[in-house]
């Protein structure tokens, strides 16, 4: 299982910018949305599902950092689901 989230990035991208993205991305999906703030604003939405970077957050930091290489484009928008958390160990019994 990889590291899931997704960008909601500032506009629609390009084709070319697409594949500068697609580059610097690892299990992208990208797809067209609307800005959660405004939905009359087509915006590129990408969602990923890393197997490659060893955190989610080096995952993030990565994605964010590939978005950084186009001009004029940001993030306004992550999202990351709930992870379930692994069940706490019992504390081992003392013996009387």
């Amino acid at each position: 299982m990889g590291h899931k989230f997704s960008l909601v990035l500032s506009r629609e991208i390009t084709d070319d910018e697409s594949a500068v993205l697609r580059e610097g991305f690892t299990g992208a999906v990208f797809s067209t949305d609307a800005l959660p703030t405004n939905a009359e604003v087509k915006v590129t939405r990408v969602d990923f599902d890393d197997e490659v970077a060893p955190s989610l957050a080096e995952a993030i930091e990565s994605a964010l950092a590939a978005v950084k290489t186009v001009p004029d484009l940001t993030v306004p928008g992550l999202s990351v689901p709930a992870v379930p958390q692994a069940p706490a160990e019992e504390p081992a019994a003392e013996e009387a």
